[in-house]
């Protein structure tokens, strides 16, 4: 089944311990959209500049993506980003935001776009993420990404989005702001009962949980670590690749139950794995389907372990 996404598409200047890079493609669109391309045809809806490259046009078509929902703006610069990783790989440190066409971004789904019934909404204002939900017929599953500047700036509006929402995939961080709550678990219980029937909570280095609601104050907890890497060249994009991997694999198997999504995650924290091998999109770039497989099998060997029997005297 095919992903309806709907986010950024940006140029991206990153400096990490490893070296730099500028005006690289970049986006949580760009990201997700490849990332679930490998399991799902995907429909992007976001908007560029007139100075957006014919390269790196035809290098999204080619990786599954339909731009018919790209919207180019004529005389308009697209949104660009830098951000430092030397002081800590896990978080950046933005040094320079230049929102341009993005700032007046209003997302227009195409017709033939209406009926999907996958539906991703990238880290973009609440409201117009209700925007798009209101352009969408019955979805099966909505799937939503956010961020501190919106938990802070529009925690009401936030809150109105989530009770649209499937499925929330978010930091951990981000899930102790949201819920105003330092425990993580009684953060979850709370937004649970805002709206998103699953949780999902990436941990970066640690890997990521997946809570879902069973009825009352009952939770169905999955947790999966990060895969074992010696070197991280660049953490940019690998959060939205988790959830292209995730909604991907759920899309492309068209099945949503617990196995399923328990896979989801699984299928995410690999395609994530990969993305910080290299710089920007260029280990995706080059990414097989195949080493996705493989390398899910490896993650199945370093999780599996026999039950408990107890000890004879």
């Amino acid at each position: 089944m095919a992903i309806l996404a709907v986010g950024s598409v940006a140029y991206d200047s990153v400096t990490t311990p490893h070296g730099s890079v500028d005006e690289v493609l970049g986006g949580s669109a760009s990201y997700f959209g490849v990332a679930a391309g490998f399991f799902s045809p995907v429909s992007l809806v976001a908007c560029v500049g007139d100075d957006f490259r014919g390269e790196d046009r035809f290098f999204l078509e080619s990786r599954n993506i339909d731009l018919k929902g790209l919207e180019v703006i004529e005389g308009g610069e697209t949104f660009r980003w830098t951000g430092d990783y030397r002081n800590d790989m896990n978080a950046a440190e933005t040094l320079d935001t230049q929102l341009n066409v993005f700032a007046d971004f209003n997302p227009v789904i195409p017709a033939s776009y209406r009926g999907y019934e996958y539906v991703f909404l990238g880290n973009i204002d609440p409201l117009l993420q209700r925007k798009v939900l209101e352009q969408v017929e019955s979805p099966r599953l909505v799937v939503c990404d956010t961020m501190n500047f919106w938990i802070e700036g529009s925690f009401e509006s936030l809150l109105e989005t989530l009770k649209f929402v499937d499925v929330l995939i978010i930091n951990d961080a981000e899930t102790r702001q949201l819920a105003r709550e330092e425990n993580l678990i009684r953060a979850v219980r709370k937004i649970l009962k805002w709206g998103p029937s699953v949780l999902v909570v990436k941990r970066g280095e640690y890997g990521a949980a997946m809570f879902t609601a069973k009825g009352g104050n009952d939770l169905d907890v999955f947790a999966a670590p990060a895969f074992p890497q010696e070197e991280i060249l660049d953490p940019t994009g690998a959060g939205d690749s988790f959830a292209g991997g995730f909604v991907g694999y759920l899309a492309g198997t068209n099945c949503v139950d617990e196995e399923s999504m328990r896979q989801a995650v699984i299928f995410g924290s690999v395609v994530a794995s990969f993305n910080i091998e290299k710089f920007s999109l260029e280990r995706l770039r080059e990414l097989t389907f195949t080493e996705i497989r493989l390398r899910f099998s490896e993650y199945h060997k370093m999780m599996h372990f026999e039950g408990f029997e107890d000890v004879q005297d």
